[in-house]
């Protein structure tokens, strides 16, 4: 029998932990809640999740904190809910490594809504990319290591990336020294529904190139080609 997926929520408000378990259990899947980080890890290290649901608003170290440390030690994917709903504390959430993000009051439909759009990108990038015996990918001194799904910088740092970042970085190094045009990049990143917010692609090469160390002005890696769209200037090394 196929594994039905498991959602760890994490929510000091046992009234959200509760109507969630049982929306989300009604919808087919496995729930498991905590109340703040200190529950949160020990249901990570027990049990396979496979997305986790974090409030922003915890005792102890709130969930941006959080979401970053998670965000260092695994790829698991993560939903946001804040009480706030400002622009500022989303684009935190998604620099510190969150694939979604749902202000609050919400819709228990619309982040049913959510959680399967990004199971399905998450399962895509699983299954597509770059062949099954392929270890890491070796381009301009960064390595990207296929099988942790971690980025590694010529010094040796791991550098964490969303599961927006990850794909992004991986259909460049499918494709390299090409150039992709806006259209073919959301295509190949699984469609327009890749990006939640709506934001421009050109917002998303921005933080991957953030990520890279780029200098904004003069990027040496993913260059802007004037009106086409853009170009990972180097070469690629599959490692097997």
């Amino acid at each position: 029998m196929e594994r039905s997926e498991q959602i760890l929520v994490v929510d000091d408000d046992p009234e959200i932990r509760s109507l969630l378990a049982d929306y989300l259990g009604r919808n087919g899947y496995r729930v498991a809640t905590a109340a703040d980080g200190r529950a949160m890890w020990p249901l990570l290290e027990q049990s396979r999740v496979d997305l986790v649901i974090l409030d922003i608003m915890l005792p102890g170290d709130d969930g941006l904190v959080l979401c970053r440390n998670l965000r260092a030690r695994s790829e698991v994917p993560i939903i946001m809910l804040t009480a706030r709903g400002e622009d500022m504390d989303r684009i935190i959430g998604l620099e510190m490594g969150a694939d979604d993000y749902l202000p609050k009051p919400f819709n228990p439909r619309e982040l049913l809504a959510r959680i399967k759009g990004v199971l399905r990108r998450a399962r895509a990038a699983r299954m597509e990319g770059f062949p099954a015996d392929t270890r890491r990918v070796r381009f301009a001194d960064w390595t990207l290591d296929v099988t942790g799904r971690q980025l590694v910088s010529p010094a040796g740092v791991v550098v964490p990336l969303s599961g927006g970042e990850y794909r992004l970085l991986t259909v460049f190094l499918e494709h390299p020294r090409r150039v992709l045009s806006r259209d073919q990049i959301l295509d190949l990143c699984q469609g327009r529904d890749w990006d939640p917010f709506d934001r421009s692609i050109d917002v998303q090469v921005s933080r991957l190139r953030r990520r890279l160390g780029e200098d904004a002005r003069e990027p040496e890696l993913i260059k802007t080609v004037r009106g086409e769209g853009y170009i990972l200037a180097a070469e690629v090394h599959p490692e097997h």
